[in-house]
Order: C-alpha cells, then sequence, then structure tokens
C-alpha cells in the first residue's frame, strides 16, 4: 500500500517539475520558434484583385449559322409530314409545283462558349483558338452587361491563342506580367465563365512551369479550378498581372481535376502581335525530324548528360540537308540557346523569322561542330477533310485501338504521290497515347501494305489483340513507325 502511495506521488511530483520547467505546457508552440527561419504566412485575400482585374475580363459565346428546317402544311417540317405518311396518318398534301420555291432561312445556333480579356482599351480582346474555331458569329459581353459583335483578327491553333476585335474604346486593358518571374508555389487566380457563370473566380498556385503537352508552348501549370467555359480567361499572379491564358485541364470526367494549363503570356504575346499585322503566325523551319536523346545514347557516343535533339531523318533539298545536317546528329544548340530537352529546338526554330541566318551545334562522332541555316517558313496549316455521313461507324477492332479512318481520295493521293493508305480522322485512347493523330496517313498495319479501309479492317481482324500493333504513318512529308498497346 505505501509502495503504491509513494509511486503516485513521485510521479505527480515529476509533472509538476516538467510544467515548472515548461515541458509538459499546454500552450500553443509558436510556428516560427518551432522550426527557425521559416516565415509563417496567412491565406491571401484576392478581394482587390478581383475588383483590380474583374472589369477587364469578358464573357465569349460563338454562333453558327444553320439553314432551319423547311416547313409543309400547317407548319409542320417535311420530316415529319414524311413520319406521319409512313405510318398511315392522313397528311394534306400540295402538288409539287403548287409549293413556294423560297430559299430556306438561317438560324444562328449557340455553339460555344468562353472567356476572354481586354488586351488594349481600343478593343482588342484576347481568348483561345478553340474558343472561336468555326464561328461565324463571336458576341463579346463586358461586365457591365454590353454585348459586341467581334471581328476575329486572326488565330494560330499550335499556340491556341486567338485575337478579336470590338467596336469599343475606353475599355479598362489587363496588366501584363514577367512570366520569368513566376514561381512554383506562388498564388494565382482564374477570372472566366465556367459553364456560362460569369465572372467567376478561382485561386490555387503554380503547380509546375515549362510543363511539356505540346510542340510550341511549354504550359504554366497550376491547381486553378478550370472548367468548361473557363478557356480562353486570364491566369493572374498576386501583382494583379496576367501571366497566362487558362487554355487546358486534365480530365477523365470531362471536369475539374485538380491540374491545369495556361499559355504563358510571353508567348501569347508574341502571337498576337502577329496576328494583329497579319492575321496569321509565321514560324520558321529547319526541316529535320527529331527524337529524343536518353541516358543510355548520351553516354555511350561521349556526350556526357542527356540533352539536345537527336537527328532521325533530314527533309531532302530543307535548310538544314543545305547547311549539312546529317541524320545521327545531336543538335545541342541553336543560335547559341542551349537544347536541353527535345521541344526546345521546335520552339526556337519557330520563333525566328523565316529567311534569318542562325547557327546550329551538332555533336558528331565525339566533336561539336557549328554549322550555318538559312530558316524557311512552316506551311500553314490546312483543314482536316471530314469523314462523311455515308462512311458508317468504324469496326470494333478499330474502336478498340480508338481509331477511325476513311479513304483518300483520288486526287489526295495524286498529290501525295500515294498508291493507297487511309486518312486518320480521329484517335484517342491507345491509338493517341502511341502518337497518332487526326490527319495522318495509315500506310501499313503489321506489316502489311494498306490500300484501302477494307485492307486496314481485315490487317486489324488478323492482329493478335494481345500484342503491340506496329503502324507505318506519314504525316506531312514524314514517315514513320509507332507501335499502339492494346488497352490494360
Amino acid at each position: 500500500m505505501f509502495q503504491t502511495l509513494w509511486k503516485k506521488f513521485s510521479a505527480l511530483a515529476l509533472f509538476a517539475m516538467l510544467v515548472g520547467a515548461g515541458v509538459g505546457s499546454l500552450a500553443p508552440v509558436n510556428a516560427a520558434q518551432a522550426q527557425p527561419g521559416v516565415v509563417v504566412r496567412t491565406l491571401p485575400d484576392f478581394t482587390d484583385l478581383v475588383e483590380q482585374v474583374g472589369p477587364s475580363v469578358v464573357n465569349i459565346r460563338t454562333l453558327e449559322r444553320v439553314s432551319a428546317p423547311s416547313l409543309g402544311m400547317d407548319g409542320m417540317d417535311e420530316d415529319m409530314l414524311e413520319f406521319l405518311r409512313r405510318f398511315g396518318f392522313p397528311v394534306p398534301s400540295v402538288p409539287r409545283q403548287q409549293k413556294p420555291q423560297r430559299p430556306q432561312p438561317q438560324e444562328e445556333q449557340p455553339v460555344g462558349l468562353g472567356s476572354g480579356f481586354i488586351l488594349s482599351s481600343d478593343g482588342y480582346v484576347m481568348t483561345n483558338a478553340h474558343v472561336v474555331e468555326g464561328a461565324d458569329e463571336v458576341i463579346v459581353t463586358l461586365t457591365d452587361k454590353r454585348e459586341f459583335k467581334a471581328k476575329i483578327i486572326g488565330s494560330d491553333k499550335r499556340t491556341d491563342v486567338a485575337l478579336v476585335k470590338i467596336n469599343a474604346t475606353g475599355l479598362p486593358a489587363v496588366k501584363i506580367g514577367d512570366v520569368n518571374r513566376l514561381k512554383v508555389g506562388e498564388w494565382v487566380i482564374a477570372i472566366g465563365s465556367p459553364f456560362g457563370l460569369e465572372n467567376s473566380v478561382t485561386a490555387g498556385i503554380v503547380s509546375a512551369k515549362q510543363r511539356d503537352t505540346g510542340d510550341y508552348v511549354p504550359f504554366i501549370q497550376t491547381d486553378v479550378a478550370i472548367n468548361p467555359g473557363n478557356s480562353g480567361g486570364p491566369l493572374i499572379n498576386m501583382r494583379g498581372e496576367v501571366v497566362g491564358i487558362n487554355s487546358q485541364i486534365y480530365s477523365r470526367s470531362g471536369g475539374y481535376m485538380g491540374i491545369s494549363f495556361a499559355i504563358p503570356i510571353d508567348e501569347a504575346m508574341r502571337v498576337s502581335e502577329q496576328l494583329r499585322t497579319t492575321g496569321r503566325v509565321i514560324r520558321g523551319r529547319i526541316g529535320v525530324q527529331i527524337g529524343p536523346v536518353t541516358k543510355d545514347i548520351a553516354e555511350s557516343i561521349g556526350l556526357g548528360k542527356p540533352m539536345g535533339a537527336l537527328v532521325t531523318g533530314v527533309e531532302a533539298g530543307s535548310p538544314a540537308d543545305k547547311a549539312g545536317v546529317e541524320p545521327g546528329d545531336i543538335i545541342t544548340r541553336f543560335d547559341g540557346k542551349p537544347i536541353e530537352k527535345l521541344s526546345d529546338l521546335p520552339r526556337l526554330v519557330g520563333n525566328t523569322k523565316p529567311g534569318t541566318r542562325s547557327t546550329i551545334t551538332v555533336f558528331r562522332r565525339g566533336k561539336s561542330k557549328d554549322l550555318s541555316v538559312l530558316v524557311a517558313e512552316v506551311e500553314p496549316d490546312e483543314p482536316v477533310a471530314q469523314p462523311s455521313e455515308r462512311e458508317g461507324k468504324p469496326s470494333s477492332a478499330a474502336q478498340q485501338l480508338g481509331l477511325a479512318v476513311r479513304p483518300l481520295t483520288e486526287a489526295q493521293k495524286k498529290e501525295l504521290k500515294l498508291r493507297g493508305g487511309v486518312l486518320v480522322t480521329q484517335a484517342v485512347g491507345p491509338a493517341a497515347r502511341a502518337g497518332l493523330r487526326e490527319g495522318d496517313i495509315i500506310l501499313a498495319v503489321a506489316n502489311v501494305e494498306i490500300l484501302s479501309v477494307k485492307d486496314f479492317e481485315a490487317a486489324l481482324a488478323r492482329a493478335d489483340k494481345g500484342k503491340p500493333l506496329n503502324v507505318l504513318f506519314r504525316r506531312g512529308d514524314w514517315v514513320q513507325y509507332t507501335l499502339i498497346r492494346p488497352a490494360k
């Protein structure tokens, strides 16, 4: 009994000593004291930013003109009258020669919704190219509810930037920020019209910079909530400056999933200046096909670290061919700027004015060599022909690979100097992961030449569904192989 009481007394005494020394104190510990050197900040207040930038953000909706259905007796359209006739309902008919011959009226139907922001007080507005693509009419709505019909000055699919103009003056223009000052972890906000809800504000941080998801644009990745309708709206830093255009999201459901991408504003401004001047973007090219430089390749040839762009093909008669570039060369610099990764080269060359004499540095057989190249111009994009309604649906084998194709016309075969092949009209899922895209021409499947859609379907039917499928395809002037791996 005595021993038990003594143990309890000793424990209480020890606790009292600890409390007296501050070790067992229940008072909150200051985070800055617990971790010296760490600055504790409160969450930011975005109200001033929204008041400052909000009036410069606009809502953009697009309209498409479509023919209204022709009306028959009693105001019923012809399709409904035909339906009634087929099922035996009495329908009064009018002799064909007595029916009035008049042109069908056109109706304007909404086809898209997005956002944009005012670049200048005289009415220039920047948005995404995909927001205004295919539009017959563009309507810009300001925050004060004024509406204007906008003229599309130009758009660039490669960067997804478009410039439109409204007839207005004295508009509140945005401030353009410096993307180079933008840091990962920095707070940013987006203002736009997600799902048509105007003047919506969302906030988050910069998740990454220089994210490679396109040929010409090193995207800014954020965790700002971006949804359909936000496209074309501004990404704004804490100084109230626009640092990007919200353009894409990563999603499996069509909605926001925590990853969104913005076009850096410096790249967008370069594009918009060309669009304002000429209505299109002029880019440079040197005529090489390139691939990545792996660590193993770099070490085996004495390059040291994996960097640069491996030349896998040189277009005959191209600027690179005339400059002496050879397949197997590794381009490490362009005009003195280092090529750290594969995507750096097309961006640097693309931003070079055609006709410029530039220097490319190649690593060849253990030595670096400078070559002089005269940059040429990239040919403008041509619209990809859409499949006709009579072509029917792709086979189940093609659908499993994520492919839809249509035959080449005789004119296309003659122009491209091809015996056959099929044109890719859709590439999703496994096909997209393999690098195929709309507009590619499939020439062979599993080492079997493809001359028609029938050949294509037969080759897929014979292929082993559990193994990767090799596909030879043409894109532009280049022909290459890819492997389509079946979905697991």
